[in-house]
């Protein structure tokens, strides 16, 4: 156990582990972020709240049944980092923790404790490949492993790209998310509570595109998750 330990600080010293928001060194019990950052995250609390601000972007659009965000998205601030390294530095474990992280709090709720089945949304296979992961996937895995519900990442499928939704209108973006996925297996997950995951909840158009996929099967419930709402 000693020459173990020893080993350890040595590994430590010449890699440090850091926080990925402030930088400082991490202790041996936490992992991507420190106490302190964690406990400084902006959260929503969304998923003690029905009817919350999420869930209105929905209203009159798509049926859902509950849906929250782990935290405030605050262009420019130390949380962005997170989500940028996520995305686009290829760390995974980022996701992995941040859905732990929020799912120990969604336990809080018997809406979302009581979900059946986690469905990230999925990419485009050439994204993916370009990428080499779902970061929704990643945030999903954590998820999973707390709410004890098995995650499915094959039955909702991204069969068509699309362009970026920030400056288009509201009729342009749902004719640029039309029919950009399809489903593989209706019956795998009829008569399902799920929870459907992504990163960031921005215009909300790709999420209403997989909830009107998933709403063609038979006696399904969709809650919604993402790690951060702009």
């Amino acid at each position: 156990m000693r020459i173990t330990n020893l080993l350890n600080d040595f590994f430590d010293l010449l890699y440090p582990n850091l926080c990925v928001v402030c930088g400082t060194n991490l202790q041996r019990n936490e992992q991507c972020l420190c106490l302190t950052c964690l406990n400084e995250i902006p959260k929503t609390n969304y998923h003690l709240q029905p009817d919350n601000l999420i869930e209105k972007r929905f209203w009159g659009k798509v049926t859902i049944y509950r849906g929250t965000a782990f935290f405030f998205f605050q262009k420019g601030s130390a949380f962005q980092k997170l989500l940028h390294s996520l995305k686009y530095k290829g760390e995974k474990e980022i996701g992995v923790v941040l859905g732990k992280y929020a799912a120990i709090d969604l336990i809080e709720s018997a809406d979302f404790s009581s979900v059946d089945v986690i469905v990230p949304v999925p990419l485009h296979p050439k994204k993916l490949k370009k990428r080499g992961y779902n970061q929704s996937e990643c945030i999903g895995k954590g998820l999973s492993e707390i709410l004890n519900a098995p995650q499915d990442t094959t039955t909702l499928k991204r069969i068509k790209e699309n362009t970026t939704q920030t400056r288009k209108s509201v009729f342009e973006r749902y004719e640029n998310t039309e029919g950009i996925f399809e489903l593989s297996d209706k019956a795998a997950l009829a008569d399902k509570h799920i929870l459907l995951v992504d990163d960031v909840l921005t215009t909300g158009s790709t999420l209403e595109a997989c909830i009107r996929e998933l709403s063609q099967i038979n006696g399904i419930k969709i809650s919604i998750f993402t790690l951060a709402v702009a």
